[in-house]
């Protein structure tokens, strides 16, 4: 596991004896941690074909590369400051590509990805460059018209196509919420700890944790009655019984905290946890017709 340490705790050896911190210990940008994870995945032969990430890894020239040199595709975010060469003679910024080159309608294609809260639809475009192995993929808010760059890497001899790259560039928004839920459900952030071996010991038992309750869940997943279907049209009533959203991962929490502290009986427990996920079926239900509503109006 890589940890971040702050340059003015590395560089006074006082605080480095007070804090625990390894005589090995050195400062590591995010960039340089992330190759060092990589290089890890790869001795290990756990890497995965594909990496995302935001603009702090795609304005890095040296992790880029890291991974092409090991094949290893790659859609990570860019600046709007990013350039790109489209042929021999043209270099172009990417936002003034976007505006000169994709400002009709036929450049476009909306593609519908899944999400926490349901489907998240966006306008996906993509560019070749020079090289037969780079694009950038350019993705749109539907109502702001806001612009995200990703430049892409494909390795040779794999196959390429919009779906694939829009799929691995989604890949960092259940990473993100996994840490959000990560802090507002099991305290990953709210460790008090000062010394250098303390946070780790912290982040690894709160991360078993969440393990343990996303594990627990999954496997409940797989006995559980489907809910409701979800409404077709935006005039259509909803259904007598909605049904029960699967056991969350923080619902598995709440029962497992309910169950040892043992204040009320257990059957108490579980008719508030049953009550809770038949109101969230009910309310997931109406949202995507309200998202219906929006997309006919």
């Amino acid at each position: 596991m890589a940890w971040s340490l702050p340059t003015e705790q590395l560089a006074d050896p006082d605080r480095r004896v007070a804090l625990g911190i390894p005589a090995d210990a050195v400062f590591r940008t995010k960039p340089q941690l992330a190759i060092d994870i990589i290089t890890d995945g790869i001795a290990d032969q756990t890497m995965p074909p594909w990496c995302a990430g935001d603009e702090v890894y795609g304005r890095c020239g040296r992790l880029r590369r890291h991974l092409e040199d090991h094949q290893i595709g790659y859609v990570l975010r860019v600046g709007c400051a990013f350039t790109l060469d489209l042929n021999p003679a043209t270099r172009l910024r990417v936002d003034t590509l976007a505006a000169t080159h994709l400002a009709g309608k036929q450049h476009w294609q909306t593609m519908t990805v899944p999400g926490s809260t349901g489907d998240r639809s966006y306008a996906w475009a993509w560019v070749g460059t020079t090289s037969p192995r780079d694009f950038l993929l350019i993705r749109r808010h539907h109502l702001s018209g806001e612009l995200a760059y990703h430049f892409c890497y494909v390795p040779p001899g794999r196959p390429v196509t919009l779906a694939t790259l829009v799929a691995v560039a989604c890949l960092r928004w259940p990473v993100e919420e996994d840490f959000e839920f990560g802090k507002d459900h099991f305290g990953l952030d709210h460790s008090q700890a000062r010394r250098y071996t303390a946070l780790p010991r912290h982040t690894v038992l709160v991360m078993a944790a969440l393990a343990v309750c996303a594990v627990t869940a999954a496997d409940a997943a797989t006995r559980h009655r489907p809910p409701a279907p979800m409404p077709t049209r935006p005039d259509q009533p909803p259904p007598r019984e909605p049904g029960l959203i699967p056991l969350t991962v923080a619902e598995i929490k709440r029962l497992f905290n309910l169950v040892t502290r043992r204040h009320l009986p257990e059957h108490h427990h579980l008719r508030w946890s049953i009550w809770r996920r038949r109101h969230q079926a009910r309310a997931r239900w109406f949202h995507h017709r309200a998202r219906l509503e929006r997309q006919t109006s």
